[in-house]
């Protein structure tokens, strides 16, 4: 346990930081699954709507720092793919 005032400090700090980068870590996985759900059921519209979603989730957490920048623009271009494989079917 900390103790100094600073350490305590830095203590409640990085536990806000984690509860928060948990939060949008999850938010982003919620975002994945659906879209990958829909694209499994071969549901466009419904697609096509969380595909912008999810482009939104991982854009934030990229901007955030829970990703690296390459990593993201790697899962869009994934996603984007197999969006556009959707519907050439």
């Amino acid at each position: 346990m900390p103790r100094t005032t600073s350490a305590k400090k830095a203590l409640r700090q990085s536990d806000t930081r984690r509860v928060r980068n948990v939060r949008r870590k999850r938010s982003l996985r919620d975002a994945l699954k659906k879209l990958e759900k829909a694209l499994a059921a071969k549901n466009k519209t419904e697609a096509e709507r969380l595909y912008r979603t999810a482009q939104k989730a991982i854009d934030k957490s990229a901007k955030n720092g829970i990703l690296k920048k390459n990593t993201a623009s790697r899962m869009k271009s994934r996603l984007s793919s197999l969006l556009k494989k959707l519907e050439r079917a």
